[in-house]
């Protein structure tokens, strides 16, 4: 059954709703990591543990639950749920199975993996560090059976738990931070990734039942490896980013990889609460117009959700680089969160910020390549965007510190955005590049303007403690929006039509 834009809309606003909760959560978790740990050591730990971790996930996860999402899709809109849960256990026993064999070598060679990828650590942060490492393994195989069992649920159109899941994860890492951190540092929040990471897995339960999947192994492959190969080698590339970008920030003195987790959580909670919830719905629709046959369908579909995503994310990228540092005070200067700790956070976060507009084009434009069948495109534009991001943290990261780091990521995102948008359109059609840049051009009009506005505003209201900052942000934060929205509707951009219709399809009726 195809679904309809409306049923789409309505899964969108939903998962939107489920993942603002677990942000606001995040943030929660984040604030209480702030205040027990700082912008330090135990926390640098930890981050570079959960990055060897997210390495060895990188080896199949990822790639297996995008993969995953098409011939499911496929499979039960012809009315054959016995292949699209063949395709699932597929996927699941031969995730497990590498999974296994990538713990055991990790677990093994923590300690000059570390020294390898954070060079900068000092002695005991390095302990402290292979511990954490050596306690995350044990979350791959929750965190991968999440993220396949959640796929397999919206491929059915099921997406409540795969959106509530991070809500029993924060908690947990919250309450483990609060009354263990202290004590136990790095260890602490280790074991609260453990934990949560199982709770995570336990709430996929209830629509695994609910599509009457039955969980047993099986080696039959097919589809997976035409698309899961080339995925694979994306995930990787996206892991040597981030251990680069630690590797040079350990070396730049303590906090600095913190900084930059708290800068890029701040940054990217936009574009999870809203481009990833509404491609996370778009993908099973997007499947279904996968076939060369429907190819304009699908280009238009794409046409307009870029610009409605476009239209979105373009005044929250003027936001967050005017208002860096009142978002980074009232968000995490309490505690141990000392002035250090909110300059350093808040350089990651104007910097990073211009990435927000790439990854959400990206996001959009890679479920459609994914759509047609194609994950080479994806594949070798995050190639492409890894060298540069290699080469500027090496020479910008190296001389301009946090500055340098995030400059490198954003100009790596916004390439490989850029290039997937063009390849996708050149090689299927699938992305109208004129009514792209068009719409970019007029979104760049708009921003321009916001900024000055915003700038202006935020020279008048010093920023000294957390009212201080929430007035400040308020005020910027209104100035940037009204003179947004002023050029935007001066200018009449199409993709209002299609907010407009979005919103309609939201009401009751």
């Amino acid at each position: 059954m195809k679904p309809t834009r409306r049923a789409v809309v309505r899964s969108s606003a939903l998962l939107a709703a489920l993942t603002a909760v677990s942000q606001v959560l995040g943030f929660a978790r984040d604030a209480v990591m702030a205040a027990v740990f700082g912008a330090t050591s135990a926390v640098d730990a930890f981050l570079v543990a959960q990055g060897l971790a997210n390495l060895v996930l990188g080896l199949i996860t990822g790639a297996m639950s995008r993969a995953l999402i098409p011939p499911v899709t496929r499979a039960a809109a012809a009315g054959n749920p016995t292949a699209a849960h063949r395709t699932v256990r597929v996927a699941l026993t031969v995730t497990i199975t590498v999974l296994l064999a990538g713990s055991a070598v990790m677990f093994v060679a923590a300690r000059p993996i570390v020294g390898a990828l954070a060079p900068g650590f000092d002695p005991a942060t390095a302990d402290e560090a292979v511990r954490a490492t050596r306690i995350v393994l044990a979350a791959t195989f929750c965190i991968a059976g999440t993220n396949l069992l959640a796929a397999a649920a919206q491929a059915h159109g099921r997406f409540f738990w795969s959106g509530f899941q991070g809500v029993p994860f924060n908690l947990i890492m919250i309450a483990c931070a609060a009354g263990l951190g202290g004590q136990f540092g790095a260890t602490a929040l280790a074991l609260g990734f453990v934990l949560g990471s199982l709770a995570r897995l336990l709430v996929q339960l209830p629509a695994v039942g609910a599509i009457r999947l039955r969980l047993w192994p099986s080696f039959r492959l097919r589809d997976l490896l035409r698309l899961a190969p080339p995925l694979l080698v994306g995930s990787a590339i996206l892991n040597v980013n981030t251990m680069v970008d630690r590797a040079v920030g350990s070396a730049q003195g303590a906090g600095v990889i913190a900084s930059l987790s708290y800068g890029w959580r701040i940054v990217t909670l936009s574009e999870v609460v809203l481009v990833t919830a509404f491609t996370t719905t778009l993908f099973p629709a997007f499947s279904t117009l996968g076939d060369p046959a429907r190819r304009a369908e699908l280009r238009h579909a794409t046409q307009r959700v870029l610009g409605v995503v476009m239209l979105l994310m373009a005044p929250l990228v003027v936001v967050l680089i005017v208002g860096a540092r009142p978002i980074v005070i009232l968000l995490f200067a309490r505690g141990s969160f000392d002035d250090r700790a909110i300059a350093l956070t808040a350089t990651a976060v104007s910097f990073y910020s211009v990435s927000l507009a790439g990854l959400a084009v990206r996001e959009v434009v890679a479920r459609t390549s994914l759509a047609v069948g194609d994950s080479r495109n994806p594949v070798l534009s995050a190639f492409t965007a890894m060298l540069v991001n290699v080469v500027g943290d090496l020479t910008l990261g190296v001389r301009f510190g946090v500055a340098g780091l995030a400059v490198s990521t954003s100009l790596s995102v916004m390439l490989a955005a850029t290039m997937l948008s063009t390849l996708t359109a050149h090689r299927h059609r699938a992305v109208a590049l004129r009514p792209l840049l068009r719409t970019a051009a007029c979104v760049a009009a708009a921003s321009t303007v916001s900024a000055v506005a915003g700038w202006v505003v935020s020279r008048m209201i010093p920023v000294d403690g957390a009212l201080h900052a929430l007035l400040a942000l308020a005020a910027l934060g209104a100035a940037c929006l009204l003179s947004y929205a002023a050029v935007i509707l001066a200018l009449r951009l199409p993709a209002l039509t299609d907010l407009r219709r979005s919103l309609a399809d939201l009401r009751i009726r």
